[in-house]
């Protein structure tokens, strides 16, 4: 027991980094690991903190992102020996998941939508288009690959085969990074990386989350009701906050947006 006076016994802190929005978009104040790496740092050591909480609101993106963010979430944890614990608001799908399954405990609001663990590309094709409107795509490569999938010439099936494989590789890469984290927390009486959602508590009964909480009440549960909470989340730029937002940053808030609304959100 100490014999210091209560007033001067430090209270417990609690790191809270937000990870809002989709991963690797080109635009500003988009998750990349470079955007986040700051926050990641001071949340882990400044202060010494009782442990790091997540805030994940994302829909996912970028597969390389994902595992960067992911892999500097563990790192610093093990670095520091700083337990880490997610807590999902509307979203954590794909690459949101991702950077969730980093933490030691996952837990979600009961609407929260959780999984989509697969991979995705889409494109389109519009080589019928130029054809009708008398326009002649000409391009020159040297390597028979180098133009694969060029969305203003006609499918190629030996390059839609190609594009499988890499999904297939970078699915697996997904597949073994929520297996190495969840361990026998995960149901084996279902197939869990079909891509499929769930809400919550179906998915505390897949393994996929540890259970229903809320930031607050679990963290005062863990370390009492006198813990205190540091924020670290991605400033949005100076002109963005006054609505001069240019026009690639515009684009990527459209993208962003469709993104979330796959969730109906």
């Amino acid at each position: 027991m100490s014999n210091r006076p209560s007033f001067l016994i430090p209270k417990p802190r609690v790191s809270v980094v937000r990870l809002a929005g989709a991963i690797g978009l080109p635009g500003r104040g988009t998750l990349t690991d470079a955007s986040v790496a700051p926050l990641l740092e001071k949340a882990f050591r400044k202060g010494k903190p009782r442990a790091v909480a997540l805030e994940i609101n994302s829909p996912g993106g970028s597969p390389v992102q994902s595992s960067l963010i992911g892999t500097r979430i563990r790192q610093l944890a093990e670095e520091t020996g700083t337990p880490v614990y997610a807590f999902v608001e509307d979203v954590a799908a794909s690459g949101g998941y991702w950077l969730a399954a980093a933490a030691d405990e996952i837990w979600a609001d009961d609407s929260s939508v959780l999984g989509s663990i697969g991979v995705i590309s889409a494109s389109f094709g519009a080589h019928e288009f130029l054809s009708r409107k008398g326009i002649e795509r000409r391009v020159y490569t040297a390597g028979k690959s180098k133009s694969m999938l060029d969305p203003f010439s006609p499918e190629k099936p030996e390059d839609v085969e190609r594009l499988k494989i890499l999904l297939e590789d970078i699915h697996t890469n997904f597949k073994q990074h929520v297996a190495t984290r969840r361990g026998d927390r995960l149901s084996q009486d279902q197939d869990l990386f079909t891509g499929e959602v769930w809400l919550a508590r179906r998915a505390a009964e897949l393994g996929l989350i540890d259970g229903i909480g809320h930031l607050r009440p679990r963290m005062q549960t863990l370390f009492g009701d006198k813990v205190t909470f540091r924020r670290y989340e991605i400033k949005r730029p100076l002109l963005q906050r006054f609505g001069a937002t240019m026009a690639q940053d515009a684009l990527s808030a459209i993208e962003e947006r469709a993104e979330f609304a796959r969730f109906g959100l």
